[in-house]
């Protein structure tokens, strides 16, 4: 029996006047995957995935969510349909603690005694315990990423997309994304992109290439890292990873 794709696009296009940042892109993700999705500055990635998110309009193309049609949703309904999204800056508030911070998203998603129940378990999924109280302005930035995950996926949603989490982080913190990543990807479907080759080698099980607007090639880590067009165009001519 064939699973339908929990996301999907075809043909999918962005138009900025007259450059096609993305430029027709047929992409199929498998609920429970752990896709990352990289390529050089200006591949287009970025651009899909703020239409996947939507927040960016496609010009053309197709952009199903658990087989409904999403092409021309708002972000606020793509996010009613499942979708939750870390972008790259942190969205959060700086002003309150970090229980305050959960407690606010699980509000968006559940009702009375439930918003509790859902910031506890995640605290103690997250190991965000130790930090609970303080304010988020006071925090480091690796901890400041891990709260607006927390604020993510305390909302439950059926795919998780982060753009760029491990960035401008330290390796230990890096290490420990990775981690969080792996125990979310559980029970979640997630979406990473990310420019970090060691954090992507940690995390991988299938690599999508974006170049030139376009999906380049879609493989393992190994595989991906080994293929001599993508290092000439993404992992430079040594191979380097």
């Amino acid at each position: 029996m064939t699973v339908e794709p929990i996301l999907s696009t075809t043909a999918l296009e962005k138009r900025f006047g007259g450059v096609r940042a993305v430029a027709g892109v047929d992409f199929s993700l498998q609920p429970g995957e752990l896709r990352c999705l990289i390529g050089p500055n200006g591949a287009g990635k970025s651009t899909f995935f703020k239409m996947i998110s939507g927040q960016l309009k496609p010009t053309s193309g197709e952009i199903r969510i658990a087989g409904h049609d999403m092409l021309n949703a708002e972000a606020y309904q793509i996010a009613r349909s499942g979708i939750g999204i870390k972008n790259q800056v942190p969205d959060v508030m700086n002003g309150l603690s970090v229980r305050e911070n959960l407690w606010l998203a699980a509000a968006s998603r559940h009702r009375g005694a439930a918003i509790g129940r859902s910031v506890d378990r995640i605290t103690e999924r997250l190991a965000l315990t130790a930090i609970l109280d303080r304010l988020v302005g006071e925090l480091a930035h690796g901890q400041r990423q891990w709260v607006e995950i927390g604020m993510v996926i305390v909302c439950e949603p059926r795919i998780v997309l982060l753009d760029e989490p491990a960035a401008g982080m330290s390796d230990e913190e890096t290490v420990l994304t990775a981690e969080l990543i792996r125990e979310i990807n559980k029970d979640m479907t997630i979406v990473v992109v990310e420019h970090d080759m060691q954090f992507i080698r940690r995390i991988a099980r299938t690599v999508t290439v974006f170049h030139q607007g376009r999906i380049l090639i879609e493989d393992s880590f190994d595989k991906i890292a080994a293929d001599p067009t993508v290092r000439e165009v993404y992992l430079g001519r040594s191979g380097g990873t």
